[in-house]
Protein backbone atom coordinates (compact mmCIF):
# COMPACT_ATOMS: atom_id res chain seq x y z
CA UNK A 1 0.00 0.00 0.00
CA UNK A 2 1.17 3.30 -1.07
CA UNK A 3 1.79 6.27 1.38
CA UNK A 4 -0.85 8.75 -0.91
CA UNK A 5 -3.41 5.84 -0.43
CA UNK A 6 -2.42 4.94 3.34
CA UNK A 7 -3.31 8.99 3.80
CA UNK A 8 -6.34 9.36 1.99
CA UNK A 9 -7.56 6.00 3.92
CA UNK A 10 -6.83 7.68 7.37
CA UNK A 11 -8.31 11.20 6.38
CA UNK A 12 -11.69 9.28 5.24
CA UNK A 13 -12.22 7.40 8.25
CA UNK A 14 -11.64 10.18 9.63
CA UNK A 15 -13.70 12.47 8.45
CA UNK A 16 -16.57 9.88 8.37
CA UNK A 17 -16.03 9.32 12.04
CA UNK A 18 -16.65 12.58 12.70
CA UNK A 19 -19.40 13.26 10.64
CA UNK A 20 -21.40 10.27 12.15
CA UNK A 21 -20.61 11.77 15.75
CA UNK A 22 -22.33 15.41 14.64
CA UNK A 23 -25.42 13.83 12.68
CA UNK A 24 -25.83 11.21 16.04
CA UNK A 25 -25.53 14.27 18.03
CA UNK A 26 -28.16 16.12 15.58
CA UNK A 27 -30.58 13.40 15.48
CA UNK A 28 -30.66 13.18 19.59
CA UNK A 29 -31.34 16.78 19.98
CA UNK A 30 -34.33 16.64 17.21
CA UNK A 31 -32.27 18.57 14.67
CA UNK A 32 -32.29 21.19 17.26
CA UNK A 33 -29.47 23.37 18.15
CA UNK A 34 -28.25 22.27 21.70
CA UNK A 35 -29.54 24.42 24.86
CA UNK A 36 -28.97 25.17 28.05
CA UNK A 37 -26.43 23.30 30.07
CA UNK A 38 -25.25 21.52 26.91
CA UNK A 39 -24.82 24.79 25.05
CA UNK A 40 -23.09 26.28 28.11
CA UNK A 41 -20.48 23.12 28.09
CA UNK A 42 -19.84 23.97 24.54
CA UNK A 43 -19.14 27.54 24.99
CA UNK A 44 -16.73 26.69 27.80
CA UNK A 45 -15.00 24.63 25.64
CA UNK A 46 -13.53 27.31 23.88
CA UNK A 47 -9.85 28.45 24.27
CA UNK A 48 -9.79 32.15 26.33
CA UNK A 49 -8.84 34.83 23.75
CA UNK A 50 -5.00 35.81 24.01
CA UNK A 51 -3.96 34.92 27.89
CA UNK A 52 -1.77 31.84 27.57
CA UNK A 53 -1.73 29.30 29.92
CA UNK A 54 0.45 28.59 33.17
CA UNK A 55 3.56 26.76 31.75
CA UNK A 56 2.43 27.17 28.17
CA UNK A 57 5.87 27.59 26.13
CA UNK A 58 6.68 29.74 22.73
CA UNK A 59 3.77 31.00 20.69
CA UNK A 60 3.56 30.66 17.14
CA UNK A 61 1.81 33.22 15.30
CA UNK A 62 0.08 31.93 11.86
CA UNK A 63 -0.52 34.96 9.18
CA UNK A 64 -2.97 33.74 6.95
CA UNK A 65 -4.99 35.92 3.95
CA UNK A 66 -7.53 35.81 6.64
CA UNK A 67 -6.00 36.85 9.73
CA UNK A 68 -3.90 36.08 12.20
CA UNK A 69 -3.79 32.94 14.85
CA UNK A 70 -1.92 32.52 17.55
CA UNK A 71 -1.08 28.89 18.71
CA UNK A 72 0.48 28.20 22.74
CA UNK A 73 2.60 25.34 22.80
CA UNK A 74 2.64 22.78 25.46
CA UNK A 75 6.45 21.49 25.62
CA UNK A 76 6.43 19.77 28.86
CA UNK A 77 3.75 17.68 27.71
CA UNK A 78 4.99 17.11 24.06
CA UNK A 79 8.29 18.08 24.19
CA UNK A 80 10.04 16.47 21.31
CA UNK A 81 7.06 17.34 19.33
CA UNK A 82 6.82 20.61 19.78
CA UNK A 83 10.51 20.96 19.46
CA UNK A 84 10.28 19.67 15.76
CA UNK A 85 7.15 21.70 14.62
CA UNK A 86 9.30 25.23 16.06
CA UNK A 87 12.15 23.78 14.32
CA UNK A 88 10.64 23.55 10.81
CA UNK A 89 8.42 26.89 11.71
CA UNK A 90 11.94 28.34 12.47
CA UNK A 91 13.00 27.61 9.25
CA UNK A 92 10.08 28.69 7.26
CA UNK A 93 9.08 25.70 6.18
CA UNK A 94 5.21 26.45 6.82
CA UNK A 95 5.81 30.22 4.61
CA UNK A 96 3.56 29.86 1.77
CA UNK A 97 1.74 26.82 2.19
CA UNK A 98 -1.85 26.73 2.04
CA UNK A 99 -4.89 24.84 3.32
CA UNK A 100 -5.20 21.34 2.50
CA UNK A 101 -7.95 20.13 4.06
CA UNK A 102 -10.86 21.85 5.76
CA UNK A 103 -13.89 19.50 7.36
CA UNK A 104 -16.48 22.37 8.37
CA UNK A 105 -16.83 22.88 11.16
CA UNK A 106 -14.84 20.39 12.81
CA UNK A 107 -11.21 21.00 11.85
CA UNK A 108 -8.60 22.83 9.51
CA UNK A 109 -5.44 20.95 8.42
CA UNK A 110 -2.22 22.39 6.90
CA UNK A 111 1.27 21.49 6.93
CA UNK A 112 1.68 20.05 3.64
CA UNK A 113 4.61 21.65 1.04
CA UNK A 114 3.05 20.08 -1.55
CA UNK A 115 0.37 22.58 -1.02
CA UNK A 116 2.07 25.70 -2.66
CA UNK A 117 1.80 23.96 -5.98
CA UNK A 118 -1.76 24.09 -7.33
CA UNK A 119 -0.95 21.69 -10.08
CA UNK A 120 -0.34 18.51 -7.11
CA UNK A 121 -3.41 19.28 -5.42
CA UNK A 122 -4.41 15.83 -5.86
CA UNK A 123 -1.68 14.98 -3.74
CA UNK A 124 -1.74 17.40 -0.92
CA UNK A 125 -2.55 15.51 2.55
CA UNK A 126 0.35 13.08 1.64
CA UNK A 127 3.72 15.47 1.78
CA UNK A 128 5.92 16.23 5.10
CA UNK A 129 9.26 17.56 5.93
CA UNK A 130 10.70 13.81 5.25
CA UNK A 131 11.57 13.73 8.93
CA UNK A 132 9.14 11.73 11.71
CA UNK A 133 9.09 12.86 14.96
CA UNK A 134 9.70 9.14 15.65
CA UNK A 135 7.52 9.39 19.10
CA UNK A 136 3.66 9.70 20.08
CA UNK A 137 3.25 12.06 23.31
CA UNK A 138 -0.36 11.76 23.91
CA UNK A 139 -1.05 13.56 27.60
CA UNK A 140 -3.67 13.17 29.48
CA UNK A 141 -3.68 16.51 29.93
CA UNK A 142 -3.82 17.69 26.74
CA UNK A 143 -7.08 16.66 24.63
CA UNK A 144 -8.75 17.54 21.75
CA UNK A 145 -11.42 20.54 22.73
CA UNK A 146 -12.33 23.75 20.66
CA UNK A 147 -9.36 25.50 19.83
CA UNK A 148 -6.74 22.37 20.37
CA UNK A 149 -4.08 22.11 17.54
CA UNK A 150 -2.45 18.40 17.20
CA UNK A 151 -0.35 16.47 14.46
CA UNK A 152 -1.59 14.48 11.61
CA UNK A 153 -0.28 10.87 11.39
CA UNK A 154 -0.43 8.13 8.74
CA UNK A 155 -2.26 5.41 11.48
CA UNK A 156 1.23 5.94 13.85
CA UNK A 157 1.39 8.53 16.24
CA UNK A 158 5.46 8.23 16.01
CA UNK A 159 5.15 9.19 12.06
CA UNK A 160 3.62 12.31 12.80
CA UNK A 161 5.30 14.84 10.52
CA UNK A 162 4.92 18.44 10.03
CA UNK A 163 0.92 18.26 9.41
CA UNK A 164 -1.62 19.70 11.84
CA UNK A 165 -4.89 20.42 12.82
CA UNK A 166 -7.03 22.53 14.45
CA UNK A 167 -10.49 21.06 16.35
CA UNK A 168 -13.26 23.32 15.10
CA UNK A 169 -15.51 20.91 18.03
CA UNK A 170 -14.61 18.74 20.73
CA UNK A 171 -13.11 15.00 20.12
CA UNK A 172 -12.43 13.00 22.90
CA UNK A 173 -12.61 9.61 20.65
CA UNK A 174 -8.86 11.23 19.10
CA UNK A 175 -7.89 11.81 22.71
CA UNK A 176 -4.98 9.25 23.13
CA UNK A 177 -4.08 8.75 19.36
CA UNK A 178 -3.06 12.12 18.30
CA UNK A 179 -0.39 13.96 20.13
CA UNK A 180 -2.09 17.65 20.71
CA UNK A 181 1.06 20.28 20.78
CA UNK A 182 -0.97 23.02 21.41
CA UNK A 183 -4.22 25.67 21.74
CA UNK A 184 -5.47 28.57 19.98
CA UNK A 185 -5.17 31.68 22.20
CA UNK A 186 -6.27 34.17 19.26
CA UNK A 187 -7.69 34.37 16.33
CA UNK A 188 -10.29 31.46 16.34
CA UNK A 189 -12.69 33.37 14.72
CA UNK A 190 -9.86 33.09 11.88
CA UNK A 191 -10.14 29.82 12.25
CA UNK A 192 -13.89 28.84 11.72
CA UNK A 193 -13.30 31.23 7.96
CA UNK A 194 -10.44 29.74 6.54
CA UNK A 195 -10.81 27.08 3.88
CA UNK A 196 -9.41 25.32 0.92
CA UNK A 197 -6.75 26.51 -0.39
CA UNK A 198 -6.59 29.92 1.78
CA UNK A 199 -2.95 31.05 1.35
CA UNK A 200 -0.42 30.96 4.65
CA UNK A 201 1.57 33.79 4.16
CA UNK A 202 4.15 33.24 7.11
CA UNK A 203 4.67 31.39 10.08
CA UNK A 204 7.00 32.39 12.68
CA UNK A 205 7.31 31.82 16.70
CA UNK A 206 7.44 34.61 19.55
CA UNK A 207 8.31 34.33 23.19
CA UNK A 208 4.91 34.18 25.76
CA UNK A 209 4.11 37.70 26.63
CA UNK A 210 6.39 39.32 23.90
CA UNK A 211 4.72 42.08 22.29
CA UNK A 212 4.80 41.81 18.29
Amino acid sequence: MTRRVLWTMVAAVLTAAMCGDAAAQTARRGGQPATGAAARGRAQAAPAPAKPSPGAGPIILVETVKGNIEIETYPNEAPKSVEHILALVKRNFYNGQRVHRVVRGQLVQFGDPLSRDMTKRDYWGTGGSGNAIGVGEMSPKRKHLIGSVALAHPGDPRQADSQMYIMLMPQPKYDGHYTVIGRVISGMDVVQKLAEPDLIRRVTVKEPGRAE
